[in-house]
């Protein structure tokens, strides 16, 4: 079993969870079960399979996590976006955590190549 907290990737995701909730506290109400729900469940998906995954056994199955996680992180990443073009975020928070996401997927990204070299 690894260790999930010493992964830079599981830190910085567990801080843009965090921060998707702060940013979509703002968000209208009728937003509250659409564009609200479904980005807190991919931010919190992202570390979570990142978890999930350090705790299996197998490389494969670890590996099938981190990608269950990244594809998580792309759809963050584009809902974030809809909801910054929809009016929802405001410029600098939008700014700042799409360097997180940036981060995060970069990270996460070189952490899944390197598990799949032979």
């Amino acid at each position: 079993m690894r260790d999930h907290t010493k992964l830079r990737a599981y830190i910085l995701a567990d801080e843009l969870a965090i921060k998707i909730y702060r940013v979509t506290i703002t968000f209208p109400k009728e937003e509250m079960f659409g564009l609200t729900s479904q980005m807190r469940r991919c931010a919190v998906s992202v570390p979570s399979n990142i978890v999930e995954g350090s705790a299996r056994e197998s490389q494969t199955e670890y590996l099938r996590f981190l990608e269950i996680a990244f594809s998580s992180l792309r759809e963050l990443e584009y809902q974030f976006g809809l909801a910054y073009r929809l009016g929802y975020v405001a410029e600098i928070s939008f700014n700042e955590t799409e360097l997180k996401l940036t981060e995060t997927g970069k990270v996460l990204s070189a952490l899944i190549r390197a598990l799949r070299k032979p």
